[in-house]
């Protein structure tokens, strides 16, 4: 059969959720279009159950993901990259498509976003030197802080920068030893949903990261009252949706990631992507453990060790 005769194979898109590619329980869709409104794709419109389901799947995998040594979650976030790096053209034209960018413009956003993995995978055992350490005191005792994961990030994805922003978000979640459970953006969400298929297959255990896709504010409210959610990153919301979040998110007093000042259409992606991510993100989502262990004396000098 000759190309020109020949049907294609539409992709369907469907949501990640503890390792599995689950169609929403509501059995709800919603179109994606281009930026010159041409139809792309379905995409599963996420409920609030299917929300709930990322959270217990992400808290399902805190304690093996936390309790990894930070070599090992390096070695995991490599793996991402590596990944992505065979199926670089797919994303190309996805990112392409839903952003409306160039393809020059587009390659150079799917190269910083796999770079994105490499940087945080080499701070996954470096982050706990500059967040810890030993403090000093006056006595004859030992007093160490170190850093551990806070627990289970909800991420509200930018919404124009639909796959480096993304990996943006998360990588530095779960570099840290958190799980997430990710909003992708509402009107591209389509190279997060294809993200879950290389986590998939990158040795990422099931349940570290879960990606759900639909209205933002819909899936979001969940998320900020769940008593088992332990902190929000309100990148992707806009100032009102981020006020009625917080306000809910004070309930079990989690931990916020604010967004950056909104632009003047009610985004808050006015962050710049491609700028060097700093570590602001790595620290945004620890919580900081001190111990104090005695010393004892030596000798009649009264010496300590």
């Amino acid at each position: 059969m000759s190309d020109q005769n020949r049907l294609g194979v539409f992709k369907t898109y469907k949501l990640y959720v503890g390792g599995k590619f689950p169609r929403s329980e509501s059995g709800r869709v919603y179109e994606v279009t281009d930026s010159k409104g041409q139809w792309l794709a379905n995409a599963p419109k996420s409920s609030r159950k299917d929300a709930r389901d990322a959270v217990v799947a992400a808290r399902k995998a805190f304690g093996g993901w936390s309790g990894a040594t930070a070599y090992n979650r390096g070695q995991v976030l490599y793996r991402v990259a590596e990944m992505l790096e065979g199926r670089k053209e797919q994303f190309v034209r996805e990112v392409a498509a839903s952003e409306g960018l160039s393809k020059s413009k587009a390659a150079a956003a799917v190269d910083a976003a796999i770079d994105r993995w490499v940087w945080y995978a080499g701070w996954t055992d470096k982050i706990g030197q500059i967040a810890g350490g030993a403090n000093p005191v006056a006595g004859p005792y030992l007093n160490l802080s170190t850093p551990e994961p806070t627990g289970v990030v909800a991420v509200l994805a930018p919404q124009k920068s639909s796959f480096l922003g993304l990996v943006s978000v998360i990588a530095p979640v779960i570099a840290t030893g958190n799980t997430a459970v990710v909003i992708a953006s509402a009107d591209a969400p389509l190279p997060a949903l294809s993200l879950g298929e290389v986590l998939a297959t990158s040795d990422v255990p099931g349940g570290v990261v879960n990606i759900l896709s639909g209205v933002t504010a819909e899936i979001a409210a969940p998320l900020a009252a769940h008593q088992d959610v332990n902190a929000i990153d309100l990148t992707g919301a806009d100032a009102e949706l981020a006020k009625e979040l917080e306000i809910a998110a004070a309930d079990n007093l989690k931990r916020v990631l604010r967004p950056q000042p909104v632009d003047a259409d009610g985004t808050s992606d006015s962050e710049d992507w491609l700028a060097s991510p700093g570590t602001h993100r790595l620290t945004a989502f620890l919580e900081t453990k001190t111990v104090w262990h005695p010393t004892g004396a030596l000798g009649a000098a009264g010496s300590s060790y």
